[in-house]
């Protein structure tokens, strides 16, 4: 039976057993100071409306007000390694092109001709270019953004290369992301970024290449499908089928206005669950499937399954990848670190999740969005990686499963993804017009809607 809850506990709940920290803390190999810090805030507990999700005027102000203001990743800086690649990203109607100028520097465009209009640039494309040419007309700019042809420039004595130089973007760099903001009078990247550049520190992203790219239409608003991976809560239904004790201890943070995180572990106990289970059939449990028959090897004496078990992955990713990862705590090896920085990034800093995810809304329709699952793999000793793969685009039922270098994961992101039609239908049909959530696991869900509001009503 349901039990209400007391007013003045409101935000302080949480699950019963060890911490997050008490788990991380008991690890055999210590613990990187960032997971060890907590930063919960009550954000209220009032419903979200169905409209914020649903609305098409919803998704024009948010285009009006939001996008044009916020840092966003637009690509990684090994999509252009060479003076003259270019890369366009769109969000919404917005354009940017992304170019390495002749001095090694990186510049960001908006994607419009000074003359007329047209987009210099195809939406979406990246390649390699001389200087940035108009399709319709011909002028001509280089790389640092000077007008250099003009075509008949008799006819344009109103015109001069300081007058119709590109615009440029504001552009700040990340562990080896490339961001932009449309916004002219945008704060500086690094303030904006919050934590993520101390935290981030122990981690190393500018050393990562990317070894997959996949490009996903769903069926469901943008902030509705960010949010289906925003929280751990869905993790006994979605992931397990309803079984008891699949909920392992998980942090939420709210670090200032920006990012938010969880730190979901794996092979950690339960709580109460479990009782009897010992360490070698924890051991057990974590190696089901990944064997191809073989026996699961007998836990040494005092060592933790967890701790065994990420020592495996350890040696077996520095032998795929050439490295040694054996300074790797635990955490950091296999439990799931998620970093969201709003309005649309993940990035999960570990080994063996190295995930980055991104959310970016349907141009005309609230219930559509594209989901963009990049896998961050550490770069060889020798440097011997190949530009970035051609993302792999799947429609609405297509299964991640489709490409192979997700792995096992294929099945699971499937399953995350497949109740947000069922929820897109149901914003529009129930009687109550709001979500309610969880104080203190569905926060982040909770900090995100409050920053879009926050955009729009100061718009």
């Amino acid at each position: 039976m349901v039990k209400r809850k007391k007013v003045q506990d409101l935000g302080k709940a949480r699950a019963p057993g060890p911490s997050l920290r008490d788990h991380l803390l008991a690890d055999g190999s210590g613990v990187t100071p960032p997971l060890l810090e907590e930063s919960y805030v009550f954000l209220g507990d009032e419903d979200i409306p169905y409209e914020c999700y649903t609305s098409h005027e919803r998704l024009q102000d948010e285009f009006k007000s939001l996008w044009p203001k916020v840092w966003q990743w637009a690509c990684r800086e090994e999509h252009i390694p060479e003076p003259g690649d270019y890369y366009v990203y769109d969000i919404g109607e917005l354009s940017a092109i992304i170019v390495r100028a002749d001095d090694g520097s990186i510049k960001a465009y908006y994607n419009a001709c000074m003359h007329r209009g047209t987009q210099l640039k195809p939406p979406a494309t990246c390649g390699t270019t001389q200087g940035l040419k108009c399709p319709f007309h011909g002028w001509t700019w280089s790389l640092e953004g000077e007008l250099i042809d003009l075509p008949q420039e008799w006819d344009f004595p109103h015109v001069d290369a300081e007058s119709h130089k590109l615009p440029e973007l504001k552009v700040g760099l990340w562990g080896g992301f490339i961001f932009i903001n449309f916004d002219q009078d945008a704060k500086p990247l690094e303030e904006y970024l919050g934590v993520l550049s101390d935290h981030f520190s122990h981690w190393d992203l500018e050393n990562r290449y990317i070894e997959t790219h996949v490009c996903k239409r769903l069926p469901a608003n943008w902030k509705a499908s960010a949010e289906a991976f925003i929280e751990a809560y869905h993790i006994r239904e979605t992931h397990a089928g309803g079984k008891p004790g699949t909920e392992a201890p998980t942090q939420y943070d709210i670090f200032g206005e920006n990012v938010t995180r969880f730190v979901h572990t794996i092979g950690s106990r339960n709580g109460s669950t479990e009782i009897g289970v010992d360490e070698q059939e924890r051991l057990e449990r974590l190696l089901k499937g990944k064997l191809d028959g073989d026996l699961v090897p007998k836990l040494p004496d005092g060592v933790k399954a967890r701790d065994y078990y990420a020592q495996l992955l350890q040696k077996e990713y520095g032998d795929k990848y050439g490295k040694d990862f054996s300074g790797l705590t635990t955490s950091e090896t296999i439990d799931s670190i998620e970093y969201f920085l709003f309005p649309n990034a993940f990035f999960f800093p570990g080994l063996t999740l190295p995930m980055v995810y991104r959310f970016r809304p349907d141009p005309v329709d609230p219930d559509y969005c594209n989901f963009d699952l990049l896998f961050l793999r550490p770069k060889p000793e020798d440097e011997s990686y190949s530009r970035p793969p051609d993302p792999v685009n799947l429609g609405v039922e297509e299964s991640y499963t489709l490409v192979d270098s997700i792995g096992s994961l294929g099945a699971i992101y499937d399953q995350d993804t497949s109740n947000l039609a069922a929820q897109t239908r149901g914003f529009k049909s129930s009687f109550k017009r709001g979500q309610t959530l969880g104080n203190y696991q569905e926060v982040r869900i909770r900090h995100l809607q409050m920053k879009v509001n926050e955009y729009i009503s100061n718009s």
